[in-house]
């Protein structure tokens, strides 16, 4: 069996450690836990790794946030695996910064990266898993805020759900998303 994790985020040195981004902190923490390491590929660079015998394909799309749909679209395609063993991890700034959500499907939520993926997939019934980053801004600030990097009081709190994210997409892998959605969800 084989799943597509997919982390969002921005490629380039003036997009590290910005919220936007998180979906590849994420991305990477779970390669490294599987000791595994990312090539660049085409579209995205790519990590194969197993976890409790399944085989992991987990991509950082290279076509920058708002073109995410086009990695994922050939990546699935490619490895021929099925939407219900996409995951997707991304940021949101609708929930407080740290806390984990899986969901099985939804709207974009204004989510750029989203929109594009909901449109090349032809569907919004795919799971991902959502990280938030709050939304301490002013109105009119929230690129300059989803680009920003973290402060060192949210950079607390995200190290260990960083942790946290790894053992949901674990879990996603092992368990399926029902039942990781009924023990993460609710911490």
């Amino acid at each position: 069996m084989k799943y597509l994790i997919a982390g969002l985020g921005n490629i380039g040195a003036e997009y590290d450690n910005t919220r936007h981004n998180i979906g590849f902190v994420v991305a990477d923490a779970l390669v490294n836990e599987l000791t595994g390491s990312f090539k660049t590929e085409r579209l995205a660079s790519v990590a194969n790794v197993k976890y409790r015998g399944k085989n992991l394909v987990v991509i950082k799309p290279t076509t920058y946030m708002n073109l995410s749909g086009k990695a994922i679209k050939y990546w699935l395609d490619k490895e021929n695996i099925p939407l219900s063993n996409l995951l997707v991890i991304l940021d949101d700034l609708a929930l407080p910064t740290g806390t984990l959500r899986m969901k099985k499907k939804g709207g974009d939520a204004g989510h750029n990266g989203l929109t594009d993926i909901i449109m090349k997939l032809g569907t919004e019934t795919f799971p991902r898993l959502r990280v938030g980053i709050g939304n301490d801004f002013p109105r009119g600030y929230q690129v300059d805020y989803v680009l920003g990097t973290w402060s060192k009081s949210e950079t607390d709190i995200l190290i260990p759900k960083v942790e946290a994210a790894v053992e949901m997409i674990q879990s996603f892998v092992h368990q399926g998303i029902d039942r990781t959605m009924n023990i993460y969800n609710n911490k």
